[in-house]
């Protein structure tokens, strides 16, 4: 498709290095402070290690409460397991879509000591009619992420929403995210609709890609671009240099916006203070995930 209007690019964003976990090193992409600019994405963590002491303490039990989190697998392989009783192994191209509701408790651990392990993990609100729902968890394997290639190259893997009429693995209501892990060749482009109003980032992770229409913005690798609700816009226009020598990768997001308070304490995200004390609470005294 030809974009009319694509959208133009409002600010970049260098992510923050941190540690998460039992001392798992990443980069905190998307922060707490662009969770109302970004609603209803709260998070974006990226990591990606060869070296073992980077991620081998993995995620130990924990809990989370009122929102999704979604995790994509470049490399590596963990192992999932929670209070509900589910058993996942994610693995390179795989996708974990779990949704915490009233309370989950699980744990991601690393099934290996040696190699590369790298991938993303995004937190998704849920609305306050949501919140309390029972939690749930689905494995995706990397067959089950439906991928198209276009005539240009370019390669999109759709793991959330819809895209070029192709529908992905997971859909939402609601905040009806999309969610696109998209390969660009040297020297090609895609424009792919997105829908008005909702909000929307691109985090380049390899290469580097133009973004935006008659005056693109470069965005270099590991920079997350928070593209404009520009009124009139139909999409997004990504375009690789041709000067590159290997492609570029680019993961887009965008969700409807819930406009809706945002209380955060750690693993818990509600909309009032009461709701994070009763979170904490039932936490402590054993409750959160009955």
């Amino acid at each position: 498709m030809d974009l009319q209007h694509p959208r133009s690019v409002e600010r970049t964003v260098r992510g923050q290095p941190t540690s998460d976990g039992a001392g798992v090193k990443l980069t905190r992409v998307l922060t707490q402070p662009l969770q109302r600019r970004l609603d209803p994405f709260l998070m974006l963590d990226a990591f990606g290690s060869d070296t073992a002491g980077d991620y081998i303490g993995g995620f130990p039990e924990h809990p989370h409460r009122g929102f999704e989190t979604v995790t994509i697998m470049l490399a590596g392989r963990m192992r999932h397991q929670d209070s509900v009783g589910n058993v996942g192994l994610l693995e390179p191209g795989s996708v974990q879509w779990m949704t915490a509701g009233r309370g989950i408790i699980h744990s991601e651990m690393p099934e290996q000591t040696e190699g590369r392990m790298a991938g993303f993990q995004l937190w998704v609100n849920l609305a306050a009619k949501d919140k309390m729902t029972a939690p749930a968890y689905r494995d995706v394997p990397p067959a089950g992420v439906p991928q198209l290639t276009l005539d240009s190259g370019v390669t999109l893997r759709v793991i959330a929403g819809e895209a070029q009429g192709v529908t992905g693995a997971v859909t939402r209501p609601t905040t009806e995210p999309l969610v696109l892990d998209i390969t660009l060749p040297p020297g090609t482009r895609l424009d792919t609709a997105l829908p008005v109003g909702h909000n929307a980032f691109a985090y380049v992770f390899g290469g580097a890609v133009d973004v935006g229409g008659e005056a693109p913005t470069r965005v270099e690798n590991q920079l997350m671009a928070i593209l404009r609700n520009d009124p009139g816009s139909d999409g997004v226009r990504l375009a690789a240099p041709a000067t590159l020598t290997e492609p570029a990768r680019v993961l887009l997001v965008a969700g409807r916006p819930l406009n809706e308070p945002i209380a955060q304490h750690g693993p818990f995200v509600m909309n009032t203070t009461e709701e994070i004390y009763k979170a904490v609470a039932d936490y402590q005294r054993g409750a959160l995930a009955t």
